[in-house]
């Protein structure tokens, strides 16, 4: 790690993550590498390895930040009181909607990209999925006064998988899309909002 204040590493490190994020909104996560990360940013593809050790770090690292904004989110729901089962799913949807990013990134090969970081970057992550696992899980409790455990859990662990298809299908390539046509397979255009909500719906138990 280079020498500097903590405050300019992050800086820096910050910095490499806009790049990579502002690359990924044209390219693919396999065509993003250091090489190109370098040539958009301050850094030569050998300084961003003071603060990176692979491309797979960098997009681990703007996994994290997405999760910690989501659970800012998730807080923010929680704080506004319990509301109808309708309203609540709204609420979750809209705040998915806003994570375009975080669900791009579910739906990329996660075992690749924990793999190939190091174990302290790794377990920052995990520390900021489980936080948003842990509000999200506070803010069923607090809208269904008396759920059972068991009930929770399988929402939680029918939910957080699920969120995993949501890009593929809100966000179909043109090519995608010009095959189905071919295949004459029904395209069925939809947003991440529409597709949560109806997730949502089928999955919160109804309130009596």
């Amino acid at each position: 790690m280079p020498k500097g204040s903590a405050e300019l590493t992050e800086a820096r490190r910050t910095e490499i993550m806009e790049a990579c994020k502002k690359l990924y909104e044209n390219m693919t996560f396999k065509d993003v590498n250091l090489k190109e990360i370098g040539k958009v940013t301050t850094f030569s593809r050998t300084s961003i390895y003071n603060y990176f050790e692979s491309k797979e770090e960098i997009f681990l690292g703007i996994f994290e930040d997405e999760y910690i904004k989501w659970t800012m989110e998730l807080q923010k729901i929680i704080d506004a009181g319990q509301m109808s089962r309708e309203k609540l799913a709204k609420k979750l949807a809209d705040s998915l909607g806003r994570r375009k990013l975080m669900l791009k990134l579910l739906s990329v090969n996660l075992y690749d990209m924990e793999e190939n970081s190091r174990m302290e970057r790794l377990v920052s992550f995990k520390k900021a999925y489980g936080k948003s696992r842990d509000v999200l899980t506070e803010l069923i409790k607090k809208n269904y006064p008396g759920i059972k455990k068991k009930e929770t859990d399988e929402f939680i662990f029918s939910f957080l998988p699920f969120l995993h298809g949501i890009h593929p299908y809100a966000f179909a390539t043109p090519k995608q899309i010009e095959a189905m046509k071919e295949a004459k397979v029904k395209y069925n255009e939809t947003t991440i909002n529409k597709l949560v909500y109806s997730g949502l719906i089928k999955m919160l138990p109804i309130k009596e």
